[in-house]
């Protein structure tokens, strides 16, 4: 007769948990949350101390049967819920629908594997109630917010809106961040750079330098006409090496991965989206099936803000790297709080570690037949990254030196390493090795070539994903289980769209944003957020008492709403397009949905007629015999391309934008490229041509 019953999370622990804990145990799963606030009502009696009405989630009936079934004449009943703060308010909702006493019944492991997991079995715990309260605060605070604000929305905007704590204020970053785009004016500036060669010295390489400074001030040079006076005086001067200094520093390696900062990673170096990267970590946590061994937890627990590493994971480090790097390359098993203090914002859940790999021993290209393309390339990068950050720094020299040309300086650097450290196994495809041939002060230089290059100021660049998670993170707004659902949200709500990976507001958006500043400016903003979220951590760390928290919240809260009922519904402008409703013979009006724009006829509601919406640039489709025109579209990834609007008849497609111009050689369409030196050229659209063109007027 089986003796134990572990109730876990998810579905795919089970046979990893089943294989460690033997015939003794059975393994069912909750499937996440069993109990929630209702979806019809605010569920929170506010008058009787935000007490909450948890009921048993609908589609959760049946399980909780199952669960109740398996729970009868049980030794024990152990609680395996992640080790989170939603874990353990699962683990608690768990305990007390199937009336189980909170005895040390309570097991939680940061990994799973058999040492891991049989560890945490012989020393199970209590619930911790602090975090449960903290789970319970947030839980209350998002619905007061969505159930409160969301129908005033629906009341002055329009339908199907709704406003959070941290996806309000993701939005409100985005519209701010547009803004300063839109305010944002160009201007036109010149860089010179020389190509110089040592004198007399034929082995010696040539090295490019940019103008730094003039009379010993910085210099910037505004126009072409500057430009070319600069560049005739120096080339009737002599040029010298003036100064030459060398400086050698540490490069330390970078800390293993936090939540946030493994999404910004994959994201950056994967081309991961967040949500992406949290599906293929939790597959890599909870188990893969590696050939005999079974199925294997890869990596630790994969919600975390803990830098800490464990010391037993930190001794088998060092031994790997030792045997495969060599003993100079390994770091000492000491931690450096010095470079652990330098990341701001470190929060209370540090109960668990970093996340880094099971075994460090399980060697990804070892494993990587077992593991699909993208679960083997996440692997990748977070055990290079763990055992990066056991490895000791790089040793550098860096170069900076100065020549003189008459009354101008030019400035160059280069790096050379002398120790690779750490970057023998990560950041290696950044070194920054000087190709500088060897010089000294007074040693005289030949002008090879100068060049002026025209310039544009940057306006400051829109948020991408990683960049969101970065600035809420830096913050202190939300926690790693927040960043996905609050992109999901404000995407799914069409507040913004991705557009070649940048976020872009939408009119919604930007609308719904200007009406919460308007009128909840006390909540809907940073500081308020990041404060809200110390107060969530000092529930657990301090038993800090949650009813006074959300009372003192709900006050203010309550005035603001009061005054945002007494606003004006505003009215958005239709959107036109040049189509006609071919139903009625209405205007058709461009509209946000779900799934991106579409058309709408303006007869709503009495006439519901709909069409996909065409992007169209003014350009026929270049095929022969076809009859469509260009149109502008987005892939599921938001990446920007080109097609025929008779697709799929047609199948024309390019991701540059085409313009209205045949190729003169070979007759197929002409599209804009972009290249750092050269800025927009037109090129030919057929890959087997290399005709381009650089149109004088355009920019």
């Amino acid at each position: 007769m089986v003796k134990y019953l572990v109730i876990v999370e998810s579905p795919t622990k089970e046979k990893t948990l089943k294989k460690i804990l033997g015939k003794n145990y059975i393994i069912k799963s909750s499937k996440g949350h069993i109990i929630d606030l209702p979806k019809t009502k605010l569920g929170i009696d506010i008058e009787n101390d935000f007490q909450p009405e948890y009921v048993t989630i609908p589609r959760q009936r049946n399980l909780v049967k199952e669960l109740e079934k398996y729970s009868k004449d049980k030794e024990k009943i152990f609680l395996a819920t992640d080790p989170d703060r939603e874990g353990e308010a699962i683990a608690w909702h768990t305990a007390q629908k199937l009336k189980i006493k909170n005895d040390n019944n309570r097991v939680s492991f940061n990994e799973i594997t058999e040492r891991a997991v049989s560890k945490a079995f012989k020393n199970p715990r209590e619930i911790n109630l602090n975090m449960v309260d903290s789970q319970k605060t947030r839980r209350l605070l998002d619905r007061l917010v969505g159930y409160k604000i969301s129908p005033l929305l629906w009341n002055k905007i329009g339908k199907k809106l709704s406003a959070g704590r941290v996806q309000s204020i993701a939005l409100r970053l985005i519209c701010e961040r547009e803004a300063e785009v839109i305010k944002f004016k160009k201007e036109e500036y010149w860089l010179i750079n020389a190509l110089l060669k040592k004198i007399e010295d034929i082995e010696s390489n040539s090295f490019e330098t940019k103008l730094f400074s003039v009379n010993s001030k910085k210099i910037t040079i505004k126009d072409k006409k500057e430009a070319m006076q600069i560049c005739n005086d120096i080339k009737r001067q002599d040029i010298y090496v003036k100064n030459i200094e060398k400086k050698k520093e540490f490069k330390n390696a970078y800390p293993p991965f936090t939540t946030s900062s493994l999404q910004q990673e994959a994201y950056n170096k994967l081309n991961f989206p967040i949500k992406k990267t949290m599906i293929l970590a939790q597959q890599l946590y909870e188990g893969i099936i590696l050939g005999e061994k079974g199925s294997v937890g890869l990596i630790t627990y994969m919600r975390t803000d803990s830098l800490r590493v464990s010391n037993e994971a930190k001794n088998k480090a060092k031994k790997y790297i030792e045997e495969e790097y060599g003993k100079e390359f390994a770091r000492s098993i000491q931690v450096s709080k010095k470079n652990i203090n330098k990341l701001k914002n470190i929060k209370i859940q540090d109960a668990h570690e970093s996340i880094r790999p099971t075994s460090v021993f399980n060697h990804p290209e070892l494993i990587k037949n077992f593991l699909n393309n993208d679960q083997y390339k996440l692997y990748n990068l977070i055990w290079q990254r763990f055992i990066a950050s056991r490895m000791k720094a790089a040793y550098l020299e860096k170069i900076s030196v100065d020549i003189e040309s008459g009354k101008y300086i030019f400035r160059t650097s280069g790096v050379k390493v002398l120790f690779k450290g750490f970057m023998i196994i990560y950041d290696k495809n950044n070194r920054d090795l000087s190709k500088l041939p060897t010089l000294k002060e007074g040693d005289k230089l030949e002008l090879l070539d100068l060049k002026a290059n025209q310039c544009f100021t940057k306006s400051p660049p829109r948020y991408t994903e990683a960049s969101l998670v970065k600035k809420l993170e830096k913050e202190g707004i939300g926690r790693p289980s927040t960043y996905v659902p609050t992109i999901d949200t404000i995407i799914r709500r069409s507040y913004v769209e991705k557009i070649n990976k940048n976020f872009c507001p939408t009119e919604l958006g930007i609308t719904v944003n200007s009406f919460l500043i308007q009128y909840f400016s006390d909540i809907i903003n940073i500081t308020f957020t990041a404060k809200m979220e110390k107060q969530l951590d000092e529930i657990e760390s301090k038993g800090r008492k949650w009813i006074e928290i959300l009372a003192k919240f709900y006050k203010t809260f309550s005035e603001d709403l009061e005054k945002a009922n007494k606003a004006k519904k505003i009215k958005i402008t239709p959107v036109y397009s040049e189509e006609v409703c071919d139903v009625c013979g209405r205007k058709m009006l461009i509209k946000n949905g779900r799934f991106g724009k579409f058309l709408a006829c303006s007869g709503f509601p009495d006439c519901k007629n709909t069409k996909p919406f065409l992007n169209k640039i003014g350009i026929s489709c270049p095929k022969a015999g076809c009859s469509g025109e260009i149109i502008k579209r987005k892939t599921k990834k938001g990446r920007i391309f080109y097609g025929c609007s008779n697709y799929p008849k047609c199948s024309f497609m390019i991701w540059s934008k085409p313009i209205d111009k045949k190729c003169p050689k070979c007759n197929y369409i002409l599209m804009e490229n972009k290249d750092k030196k050269r800025g927009f050229y037109y090129k030919c659209s057929n890959s087997n041509c290399s005709y381009q063109e650089s149109p004088e007027n355009y920019k």
